[in-house]
């Protein structure tokens, strides 16, 4: 079992304060992202992730599981091995649906409905947040199209 370097527990650290502001995931959570993000090899079993980040292993275990429901994870378990191994599988297209901004713009066009009768001023907030709904769910799939049309490998597969 590879032991971890200062520098990858510390960018581990770091990696957790990102993604327990910004995914309100567990620190553990962060940890285990931030690991696995730098980690050699890239497959972790439960007990080696509790071990390198000196945490016990039904810590480990609850931020994989967790991990694993939000899709960042990949557990795989080799023939004759009794135990899964998991890494970081972030897709590219993560934050790119359109469809929570569809439905961020179809309830504050409801909200609006239910403040026909009210000032501009009152209704304005609505308004806005129907309209940037409708913006991003419209721009943000050809935004990640053309991200991956500039990342294409020279094989013509997108990275």
């Amino acid at each position: 079992m590879a032991v971890p370097t200062k520098e990858q527990l510390r960018y581990a650290d770091r990696v957790a304060r990102v993604w327990v502001r910004r995914y309100r995931v567990s620190p553990m959570a962060g940890r285990v992202v931030g690991y696995l993000l730098v980690c050699e090899p890239a497959w972790q079993s439960i007990d080696e992730l509790a071990a390198a980040l000196q945490a016990s292993r039904s810590a480990a275990a609850l931020a994989v599981k967790d991990l694993a429901a939000i899709g960042v994870l990949q557990r795989e378990r080799a023939a004759g091995e009794r135990v899964d191994r998991v890494r970081v599988t972030i897709d590219e297209s993560r934050g790119f649906d359109p469809a929570p901004y569809r439905e961020v713009a179809d309830f504050a066009r409801e909200g609006m409905r239910l403040l026909d009768d009210q000032s501009p001023e009152r209704r304005q907030q609505l308004e806005e947040m129907a309209s940037l709904g409708d913006f991003l769910a419209e721009r943000l799939p050809r935004l990640l199209a053309e991200w991956r049309e500039l990342h294409r490998t020279t094989d013509g597969n997108p990275l």
